[in-house]
């Protein structure tokens, strides 16, 4: 019975304590130590228990240096593989793709009252209009799932698509500066404003899940974790291209001459 409570309790420690660490002070290694300290402690009061119970019937001391020489080697193996630092930067990795894919909602939840403050404006460029409209009808289209993160392909496309949609966007705001009336528009204003913090907090949410995705990918490459990997199945996760981020940094070309 104390076992049984005892492994329940060092269950429950460790879960709290990979979210809380890992959440809290946004450090998955500080987190896998201290997850590591339960378990030691763990083995230890089992390791006692079974030396007293042993010791009272007679159990010779030969057995006991070789049962400890196998219990540190066993000990060794499982710290040394990686498995807890391998969960906690999985879960790290996937709340910061959330938060990617929060962010490029919120982005996509404003373009509907952008595209309508606009159409207010009489001879606005309609090229560029059906532009937004499209690409946020292609950047929602794609359905996002688990799976997504390992397949190279599926990636690309979603954030061609992602990239198409703030390309897009871009060149509308730009477009607008043409127009003074939309410029003096209060409502336009205010999304705009919106629209901009809404694409800062896109670019904090995507560098932090590079970096997530950099460390646990670090891990899966990486001897002797990599054979855990191996054993488990754990695969590389992807990340955003070098020509995804060229093509989000390309500033948009208007040319206002036409709108003149």
């Amino acid at each position: 019975h104390f076992l049984m409570h005892f492994a329940k309790f060092y269950t429950d420690f460790t879960k709290t304590s990979l979210k809380s660490l890992v959440y809290g002070f946004k450090s998955p290694k500080f987190a896998f130590i201290c997850a590591n300290v339960p378990f030691c402690t763990f083995c230890f009061v089992l390791f006692c228990i079974c030396f007293f119970v042993l010791s009272s019937k007679g159990f010779p001391m030969k057995r006991w240096l070789l049962i400890i020489s196998a219990a540190l080697t066993f000990g060794s193996a499982l710290t040394g593989c990686g498995y807890n630092d391998f969960q906690s930067l999985d879960e790290t990795s996937n709340a910061a793709w959330k938060e990617v894919l929060n962010q490029y909602q919120r982005r996509a939840d404003l373009v509907p009252n952008i595209v309508a403050t606009v159409k207010g404006e009489a001879n606005f460029e309609q090229e560029t209009l059906t532009k937004v409209i499209e690409a946020r009808s292609r950047a929602t289209a794609i359905q996002v799932t688990p799976e997504l993160l390992n397949n190279p392909e599926a990636m690309k496309k979603f954030q061609a698509a992602q990239g198409e949609l703030g390309s897009a966007l871009s060149r509308l705001m730009a477009v607008s500066e043409a127009y003074p009336n939309l410029k003096a528009n209060q409502g336009f204003s205010d999304l705009r404003v919106q629209l901009e913090g809404t694409e800062n907090r896109i670019t904090v949410a995507r560098n932090r899940y590079i970096a997530t995705i950099k460390d646990y990918n670090i891990l899966t490459r990486s001897f002797p974790t990599n054979l855990t990997a191996m054993i488990f199945g754990y695969k590389t996760k992807e990340g955003f291209t070098v020509e995804n981020e060229a093509a989000i940094s390309k500033p948009p070309a208007v040319n206002f001459e036409k709108n003149k």
